[in-house]
């Protein structure tokens, strides 16, 4: 699973540090600091949950397509 994050509309809200500061970092002005997380194995629903947090919803969750798809 992939996170994309259209970092340019985040209003530093910080919902998303909120629910899992280790999958969503905060650059020093509070606003999100990656635009792209590769999820860790085991974190797929509290990456969901981050995102679904987000007011602006500007954090994407691309899941992993199932073994054998295109």
């Amino acid at each position: 699973m992939k996170i994309r994050i259209e970092k340019a509309s985040c209003v530093g809200n910080a919902r998303c540090a909120a629910v899992a500061p280790q999958l969503f970092p905060l650059d020093d002005d509070g606003y999100i600091a990656v635009s792209e997380i590769d999820v860790p194995p085991g974190q797929e629903q509290l990456a969901r949950r981050g995102a679904r947090a987000c007011p602006e919803r500007i954090i994407v969750v691309e899941e992993d397509a199932p073994d054998g798809a295109p």
